[in-house]
């Protein structure tokens, strides 16, 4: 029997460590741990590919978290149902002791962990989608106070209409234009419009 753990932080940006310690806690070995930093979105990870492709019929597998096998409800009772039937391993869900496949191996046992199975899958999802529904509301409520999202926008400089003026003149060429403006060329085409819209309301 090998004993393996899988990781899955949901962005580059994420910390692995908490999940780490607890499987080095309960001794699978560094080289037996498989690692993935990215979005579980499209489940495309390469490393969980990896270690199905390694466990063989009565292996071990410890995770954190049920969450770290799928992205919503359908996905985490799928890759479960791969891994004890198709595979023939025993999982350990570290954050709930009542999902060890190697205790209950009876018909109330499995009947009892497939009951936690479900339930702790449909919360994971449920949890989910209520933090996509608090950010939502966040962004919503903080665009109704102003508050602007994305790259900032470029200020135009000070002296914006003597390099337009020289430019329309053909006394300036456009890179250096946009080495002055310090912008891209889609920037300035549409800080120019906007210019030259602001004079036309202003004439009028």
């Amino acid at each position: 029997m090998n004993i393996y753990g899988y990781i899955r932080v949901s962005s580059r940006d994420q910390n692995e460590d908490r999940q780490l310690i607890a499987l080095r806690e309960v001794g699978v070995e560094e080289k037996n741990i498989f690692l993935d930093k990215q979005s579980g979105k499209d489940f495309n990870r390469p490393q969980y590919k990896k270690l199905l492709r390694k466990l063989k019929k009565d292996d071990l597998l410890y995770i954190k978290s049920i969450d770290r096998l799928g992205r919503n409800y359908e996905e985490i009772q799928n890759q479960w149902r791969v891994l004890t039937k198709e595979k023939g391993i025993d999982i350990v869900v570290l954050d709930m002791p009542l999902l060890d496949t190697r205790r209950g191996k009876d018909l109330m046992g499995t009947f009892l962990s497939d009951i936690v199975l479900q339930v702790l899958s449909f919360v994971a999802e449920n949890e989910r989608t209520n933090i996509r529904q608090r950010q939502a509301e966040g962004i919503a409520a903080a665009k109704a106070k102003g508050v602007k999202f994305g790259r900032p926008e470029k200020k135009v400089p000070d002296d914006f209409g003597e390099i337009v003026k020289a430019w329309g003149q053909k006394k300036m060429p456009l890179a250096e234009v946009l080495r002055q403006c310090g912008m891209s060329e889609a920037t300035f085409y549409r800080r120019l419009r906007e210019h030259r819209l602001l004079l036309n309301l202003k004439k009028g």
